[in-house]
């Protein structure tokens, strides 16, 4: 239990706390981080665009050839989340080459209103651009990088420049000109669920961009299931004008709006 949030885990549909939950070796999901996941987020125990991270979660484990029982992982998401209730936090899913079928209800990271980054340079494996792959670990070594650099977060920059992402979320930022801006999908950024929202509620231009455009920003967010919308307060040291300006505001404004409304349907 953390701070009164009582983690639970389903294993195959068994479920247990997290704590006590085992899943049996050997398994290459945990050996070679072999399998793919989703993190969604719950509002008193409903979660979020469901529909779209199991979608999600099904485009990853074809692109590695990983078979997934979506009307079982289904099934079990259900009783799992009949056990821990009216929950605010977020719901963990993975899948392993194991054949492990994982759901975990997890309390939600401490966000703060702003956070600081700094620029890492990173090669992607375009075997993998778009999974959600448990391979992970040179997204979590690029925050500590950047965490060495004195920032809170990374943001993922190609070898020519190009800005990607940080290594758990989405980046937008207002340019010089004054144009709201993501990373392309095309450049090999996830098909994240918030950005999807924010780009159907806000005019952004997606493309291409180099990261003096970012260096340039005069306000900057991050977008993620777990930290919604988060301002940006200096990227490599530099500090913007205005954390959170008015368009980041305009995307809290409209996510939440988004948010409201499908939780309304659902």
């Amino acid at each position: 239990m953390t701070n009164g949030f009582q983690e639970l885990a389903s294993v195959d549909g068994i479920v247990t706390p997290t704590a006590e939950a085992t899943v049996a070796l050997k398994d290459d999901g945990l050996y070679r981080g072999d399998g793919a996941f989703e993190v969604i987020r719950l509002y008193e125990g409903r979660p979020f665009a469901l529909a779209d991270h199991l979608d999600r979660l099904g485009r990853s484990a074809a692109a590695i050839e990983l078979e997934l029982d979506r009307t079982a992982l289904e099934r079990e998401i259900d009783g799992l989340l009949n056990e821990a209730g009216a929950v605010d936090g977020q719901l963990r899913l993975i899948v392993t080459r194991g054949g492990r079928r994982i759901a975990v209800t997890e309390p939600i990271p401490d966000h703060g209103e702003t956070l600081r980054l700094a620029v890492v340079t990173y090669c992607p494996t375009v075997i993998l651009n778009g999974v959600k792959s448990l391979s992970y670990a040179a997204n979590m070594q690029a925050t500590r990088l950047a965490k060495g650099e004195g920032a809170d977060e990374a943001v993922l920059v190609r070898p020519d420049g190009t800005v990607l992402e940080p290594p758990t979320s989405a980046v937008f930022w207002v340019s010089p000109e004054g144009e709201l801006r993501t990373p392309a999908l095309t450049d090999g950024v996830l098909e994240s669920i918030t950005r999807d929202r924010l780009i159907r509620a806000l005019h952004v231009e997606e493309g291409s961009w180099h990261v003096d455009d970012l260096r340039a920003a005069h306000e900057a967010f991050l977008a993620s299931t777990t930290r919604e919308i988060q301002a940006v307060a200096a990227i490599d040291g530099r500090k913007l004008p205005e954390a959170p300006g008015p368009r980041t505001r305009e995307a809290q404004e409209a996510f939440a709006d988004t948010l409201g409304r499908e939780l309304r349907e659902n």
